[in-house]
């Protein structure tokens, strides 16, 4: 068995009838979700298109059900998207393999706290409707109240780049 090979076999679990879902087919159904959300468009309606049921693109997108090159090139159409998109930012891709490790072994960088912030539903409508705000001092106001909600001391905050 070749080394890359004994390391996904390891990673996956290997147990027979272990139900845990692959790192990558949860990070494509995740890509999947996010893609979807961003258009606005519901789990019905992308199923529609896809001639499948809501359900079936639930377990696409928890990755629980593998989606297969053909289906894959499908949602990439609808959803308007290189076959790429799916498998950007995917786990272990460069140097640091961190994201790979169970939960519990790394803490998590805030930046992936933000990522996961905005990939939610209630990131990806806040942010829509923030940028919709023109008056900048508006905006200004708005940063500041969360920060109050929040007890944030803009101080302590980090700069965000």
């Amino acid at each position: 068995m070749s080394r890359e090979l004994a390391v996904a076999h390891e990673m996956d679990g290997d147990e027979k009838g272990s139900r845990r879902p692959n790192p990558i087919d949860v990070h494509v159904g995740s890509r999947v979700r996010f893609r979807r959300m961003l258009l606005g468009m519901s789990q019905e309606k992308l199923a529609e298109k896809l001639g499948l049921t809501f359900q079936q693109i639930q377990k696409y997108e928890k990755g629980i059900n593998r989606i297969g090159a053909s289906r894959l090139f499908d949602l990439a159409q609808v959803l308007s998207v290189p076959v790429q998109f799916f498998y950007e930012e995917v786990p272990g891709s460069g140097a640091d393999v961190t994201p790979l490790l169970p939960q519990g072994f790394a803490e998590a960088g805030p930046e992936n706290s933000i990522v996961e912030f905005l990939k939610s539903r209630d990131g990806l409508e806040l942010n829509k409707a923030f940028v919709r705000i023109q008056d900048v001092k508006a905006r200004r106001a708005i940063v500041d109240l969360v920060r109050s909600l929040a007890n944030v001391d803009p101080v302590e905050e980090p700069a965000i780049r």
